[in-house]
């Protein structure tokens, strides 16, 4: 059987836990044996679209692995059945990166952006220089029923071992992931942002080859353009988020063992350049990937950051909030105790949050509307 008619077949509706959590992709479903990296934006307050990457034989990264969307038209109560947006045949398509871009004038109702990545080895061998990664971003313009050709952005984002200038040797690759940005204070308005990371020359030590830096565009993703790097070694995963003063704030995760914090890194150029970086000293962390996000609520505008708050391994999935431009933090809500690993984050208005993330030994990616303090 088709492998698209056994999903639209197969497909099961979110169920409500004991958490006030619900279940959107779960292992097993639709044959897959594991659903990783969320990912979440919201085209309104009510109307959410929610990614997590299928992967059809176990949870590793590289293999077999789509990217699966649901959507909400209630602010999260129902979702649709769930679809594949992008495929790469027997290979890796992963780390969906949305935007929903609302200030293109040739779309005055918005366009819902992916951003992703496609691979052809394993990170540790894309490490070693025997693999390829490629970026793209595929479009639609009526709510996610139907996506435009893929367009290939690699060349303007990404020089790799195998491009025409060898001397810039960046091998692996990836965007966010998590959601994307698009600017809309100052100057900059409009720009969009994707964060990304790559390795540079062959591995080192505690991963110090690893570099955060982003890919943007001011031509609604006409031409891109690349930040410099945070020059942070063991820099990675991270993910954009701007105040109405115009401060970008990046959350980065820091690949080796040791740090145990997250590293924040600023741009007052709308992700030009990076003009401070600092570890979060009230960010504890594993080594894993958090979301981040602003909300300017009625009362108070502050960042919010989610991610797991226990040291030693992938559990207690923390909210934090910020007041302070990211440099001081103040821990606001225990999302679940458990094991808790990738998640992503979504404005449901300027009173609440919606947040999508893994749970259980990646057993499950739920999504929980949360009550902003």
């Amino acid at each position: 059987m088709n492998r698209r008619i056994l999903l639209s077949v197969l497909w099961l509706l979110a169920v409500p836990s004991a958490w006030g959590q619900q279940v959107l992709f779960a292992a097993g479903d639709l044959g897959y044996a594991c659903f990783r990296i969320p990912a979440i934006v919201a085209w309104s307050s009510n109307e959410l679209f929610a990614f997590a990457e299928g992967r059809w034989e176990n949870c590793a990264d590289f293999g077999d692995v789509d990217i699966l969307m649901r959507t909400s038209t209630d602010g999260g109560n129902n979702w649709s059945a769930p679809r594949v947006v992008a495929d790469n045949a027997q290979l890796q398509a992963g780390n969906a990166t949305p935007i929903v871009d609302r200030l293109d004038p040739r779309y005055p109702e918005g366009r819902l952006i992916l951003f992703y990545n496609t691979g052809t080895a394993s990170e540790y061998d894309t490490r070693l220089g025997l693999g390829r990664r490629r970026g793209f971003y595929t479009t639609s313009v009526d709510h996610g029923e139907t996506w435009s050709e893929p367009v290939d952005i690699s060349s303007q984002v990404h020089m790799d071992v195998h491009s025409a200038r060898p001397e810039v040797d960046a091998r692996t690759w990836a965007f966010a992931p998590g959601h994307g940005l698009q600017l809309t204070h100052g100057p900059y308005a409009g720009r969009l942002f994707v964060p990304a990371n790559h390795s540079l020359g062959p591995p080192q030590t505690d991963f110090a080859d690893y570099q955060t830096y982003g890919c943007y565009s001011d031509d609604h993703g006409a031409t891109w353009q690349m930040s410099p790097e945070v020059k942070v070694p063991s820099s990675n995963e991270s993910m954009a988020a701007q105040s109405p003063d115009g401060q970008m704030l990046l959350t980065v995760r820091i690949q080796n063992q040791g740090t145990k914090r997250k590293l924040i890194a600023r741009s007052l150029d709308g992700g030009q350049t990076w003009d401070s970086t600092w570890l979060a000293t009230d960010l504890p962390t594993p080594m894993c990937q958090s979301s981040i996000c602003y909300i300017q609520g009625p009362e108070r505008g502050a960042f919010y950051q989610v991610g797991p708050a226990d040291t030693a391994t992938r559990s207690q999935l923390t909210l934090w909030s910020s007041e302070h431009g990211g440099q001081l933090w103040q821990k606001e809500a225990v999302l679940y105790e458990g094991p808790a690993a990738y998640s992503d984050m979504v404005s449901l208005g300027d009173i609440e949050l919606g947040v999508l993330f893994e749970r259980d030994n990646y057993r499950e990616v739920v999504f929980q509307r949360v009550a902003l303090p």
